[in-house]
């Protein structure tokens, strides 16, 4: 049985954030019903511009459309006490804020969790930052880019081999599993208050969400174990977990970890049934022993044919794969849309991507258009009690946009 009711309706959120994480879990709040208001500057959230940065498609703003769907804007200098005293009023009336703003610039506005808890001891703060709350490095600002890929160890490691340059990660590669990490810190919060009636302080950040990314080879190096360097794709040890290139210039990525299971499907589903009965690669020392002369045979039965033929004959052997997709895939692939991964706009505007989870009974609110800056302002502050008068002078003192 299907319910129009969502786990966070009647939840108001703030949402006082940027770049990309924490308004990004906010996004996960507003698809199961919160009432997200986004509080940016009167020039608007910076993030609304990076479309426009070098090597970025332009057209239309597809960063702010997905990260700033289903939420009203107001726009506030909280630089202005008459702004501040604004959002704190907000802010009594909410459950949950959200910032990602260096921790001294919150302190100077007035919003860090000291300033605000005061006012709405039911109040869950949800703190993200770059690389923590405490220690030498609390207040520095970083990307997902910087503190979730770079300094967590996954820049260094995930490269074609131990003699290539670091690999660059591509825009919000951290940021939104970052987000879900956040949006559980959030959740878990809201549970507590349902059985203790406090809200309360909650923390993420990027450097905490990309070593556990990194984890499994966290934990090797944490203890005290060394790591063999990876090795050029041609000369990788195993090539059953591997990647191979097809006749039409397409890749697939193998992973075979059970071979005594999935060896001699993968030899038929190739061609070359004769493989598993070779001496050489009969048994796991034996393919690790001669494993280049392994990868070249496997390399030249996938050059045969095009990555489509692959995929149908491993689909119907039952061998674990995945073809590397591109971006460009995606807008016809039918197992995204069918899982739900990609859902369309409310207004029918084309597709966006869905917040990563499903609860068994519960449709999302469809995916509303991202606000223009402060589009909601006079809305906004009409619910929380304000008289028309009083925008208008918020308005014109220049607190309000």
């Amino acid at each position: 049985m299907v319910s129009e009711e969502r786990p966070f309706d009647g939840l108001k959120v703030i949402d006082c954030a940027s770049f990309i994480a924490a308004p990004a879990a906010a996004t996960i709040l507003g698809d199961l019903g919160a009432d997200v208001i986004k509080v940016e500057p009167p020039e608007g959230d910076a993030y609304r511009e990076f479309y426009r940065s070098p090597g970025m498609p332009g057209g239309r703003n597809f960063p702010f459309e997905l990260d700033g769907r289903g939420r009203r804007s107001i726009a506030l200098d909280l630089r202005q006490p008459a702004a501040l005293a604004v959002l704190q009023r907000l802010v009594r009336g909410a459950d949950v804020f959200i910032t990602n703003l260096p921790l001294p610039a919150r302190g100077r506005l007035g919003i860090d969790h000291a300033s605000l808890a005061p006012l709405n001891p039911r109040l869950i703060y949800a703190s993200f930052t770059a690389y923590g709350e405490r220690g030498p490095e609390a207040g520095k600002t970083g990307f997902d880019s910087t503190a979730y890929w770079a300094r967590s160890g996954l820049m260094d490691l995930v490269k074609a081999d131990h003699g290539s340059v670091p690999a660059r990660s591509v825009s919000g590669m951290g940021d939104h599993p970052s987000a879900v990490a956040l949006y559980a810190a959030i959740v878990t919060a809201l549970l507590r208050r349902e059985r203790t009636g406090r809200g309360g302080l909650v923390a993420s950040s990027l450097l905490a969400n990309g070593v556990w990314a990194n984890g499994v080879m966290a934990q090797a190096a944490l203890d005290g174990l060394a790591l063999a360097p990876r090795m050029p794709r041609e000369q990788a040890p195993n090539p059953l977990a591997n990647l191979y290139q097809c006749r039409d210039g397409r890749w697939l990525n193998l992973t075979l970890l059970n071979p005594a299971r999935q060896l001699v499907p993968l030899c038929e589903a190739l061609g070359c049934p004769e493989v598993p009965d070779d001496p050489r690669f009969a048994t796991v020392e034996s393919r690790s022993a001669n494993h280049l002369a392994l990868l070249a045979l496997l390399d030249a039965a996938f050059a045969t044919q095009d990555l489509a033929y692959w995929r149908a004959r491993f689909d119907a052997a039952g061998i674990t794969f995945g073809i590397v997709g591109t971006i460009y895939d995606m807008p016809d692939d039918e197992q995204m849309r069918a899982a739900g991964v990609l859902v369309p706009f409310a207004d029918g505007s084309g597709l966006t991507v869905n917040s990563p989870f499903e609860l068994d009974g519960v449709v999302k609110r469809p995916p509303r258009a991202a606000p223009a800056i402060g589009e909601h302002g006079d809305e906004v502050l009409r619910e929380a009690g304000w008289s028309q008068p009083e925008i208008d002078a918020l308005r014109a003192s220049g607190a309000l946009r």
